[in-house]
């Protein structure tokens, strides 16, 4: 870890204020380990500037004196992407958190990269509007990371990914210069669109401090229904058909087997339905009127797939079979110290994954089990692998899983970004011209290496 030197802690100090340059190693503690708990960095100190001109002061005292940095937000990332693992300085946006007034007539709010996930939903809910990406960790993942993430969430199956909802962003380049850009045009193709390069960016090529977003009409008529299947091919099967005929659906997520027995223990609750399953469905539909009737009608349309159904109408129902999901990282993590490995399939290859990728993991350690859910909607799966005896696994099962995946002809990260864990593998995804595209305009914003230089991008010689 490079030392800052009084000279550079004191300017750092000058700019944020001494309460908020922090040093302690008790105080930087939650700022260096991720929420798995797998990935632990270290830091000298960790600054919490309170606005865009703040964070443009510290970066081009941190690049003066040749420092990298770390932009960080709710820090609830998984791929060790938001933690300072060589001694970076950590430049927290959680001060970033005034939410603008909402635009009705745009309807667009502008935010702060700090504002978390909750926070911005309130915000805009007594104007019955809805920020389109939902997340179980809304209660303190931000805008900004979510952002820099290209978060997905629940709802991508109806509004897409966070790219798909980012109209424009304020950012602090590497050299400390500010691009604004958040008029929130529907319409704009003077050149490049920079809110879409920094989308999915991981805090390489700026560091976000505001944002304008898309918002959509709130739907006030929800019904939620789980599905218990035999088999997994009969769950993919199923979905397929309810986003054919279900006009108002808003979510498809699935339950594996392991995953629902672990929840189900976990929250002490008895499984709803299909205790013998293999797979469950817990799928909602959202509309302007009742669409409970739609979603019973292409319920039943699915005839023998479905083993049984449990309905929820209204809020507490709804609610008690979207635990068995939301719980499910929560049970995973009292287990043990899991490698989350979040991946895309394409529909015709899904089933046949998670039908083998068991094997996959214990042919390259015996002991370790994957416990499966995800976003069957859009053929994201989380793949959590636990080591025996809650240990961590053999590091090689990511490599054979990840491999897996490409020759299936899906992606080694579908939302929760690439981070260190999975940059080694970029190159399963991403040919030799694209890496060296992605390099060259690293380099060109970023030529001293000053923003998150571990993560997304391997190494030349890689």
């Amino acid at each position: 870890m490079k030392s800052i030197g009084e000279n550079v802690l004191q300017q750092f100090e000058e700019i944020v204020g001494v309460a908020h340059a922090l040093h302690d190693i008790d105080l930087v503690s939650t700022y260096t380990t991720d929420w798995t708990g797998r990935f632990q960095g270290r830091t000298p100190v960790v600054l919490r500037p309170a606005d865009t001109q703040e964070v443009s002061q510290i970066i081009q005292v941190a690049s003066a004196a040749g420092l990298a940095v770390v932009p960080q937000g709710g820090n609830t990332g998984l791929v060790g992407g938001s933690v300072p693992l060589q001694g970076e300085v950590v430049v927290s946006t959680l001060r970033l958190n005034m939410c603008e007034p909402v635009d009705l007539l745009a309807q667009q709010v502008t935010l702060g990269a700090g504002v978390t996930l909750s926070d911005a939903q309130h915000h805009v809910a007594s104007f019955k509007l809805d920020i389109g990406v939902d997340l179980a960790a809304r209660d303190s993942c931000t805008i900004g990371g979510m952002i820099a993430t290209n978060a997905g969430g629940i709802n991508v199956v109806r509004y897409g990914p966070m790219r798909d909802q980012l109209l424009g962003v304020e950012a602090v380049l590497a050299d400390g210069s500010i691009i604004s850009h958040l008029e929130g045009l529907e319409k704009d193709n003077t050149g490049y669109n920079l809110p879409g390069l920094f989308a999915g960016s991981e805090g390489t090529l700026g560091i976000i401090t505001k944002a304008r977003l898309r918002l959509h009409p709130h739907l006030p008529e929800r019904c939620s229904a789980m599905l218990a299947f035999r088999t997994i091919e009969d769950a993919v099967a199923a979905t397929a058909q309810l986003r054919h005929s279900v006009l108002g659906l808003q979510a498809v997520e699935v339950i594996f087997r392991d995953a629902m027995h672990l929840v189900s223990h976990h929250i002490s609750a008895s499984i709803p339905v299909g205790s013998h399953a293999e797979a469950w469905l817990i799928v909602e539909a959202a509309s302007d009127s009742d669409p409970t009737e739609q979603l019973a009608i292409a319920i039943d349309n699915l005839g023998s797939l479905v083993l049984d159904v449990a309905v929820g109408q209204d809020p507490a129902t709804r609610a008690g079979l979207w635990q068995f999901r939301e719980k499910i990282t929560e049970a995973i993590a009292t287990q043990g110290t899991p490698h989350k490995l979040d991946v895309t399939l394409p529909a015709s290859r899904l089933a046949q994954f998670v039908t083998d990728v068991p094997a996959v993991i214990m042919g390259i350690d015996i002991g370790a089990t994957p416990v499966m859910f995800g976003h069957l909607g859009d053929g994201n799966v989380h793949v959590n692998i636990l080591g025996s005896d809650g240990s961590e696994p053999d590091e090689r099962v990511d490599a054979a899983v990840l491999d897996y995946v490409a020759q299936l002809g899906g992606s080694i990260s579908a939302e929760h970004g690439v981070g260190t864990a999975k940059r080694d593998f970029l190159h399963l995804n991403r040919s030799a011209t694209e890496l060296g595209a992605f390099r060259a305009i690293k380099s060109s914003l970023d030529p001293k290496g000053t923003l998150n230089p571990n993560v997304l991008i391997p190494p030349e010689n890689q």
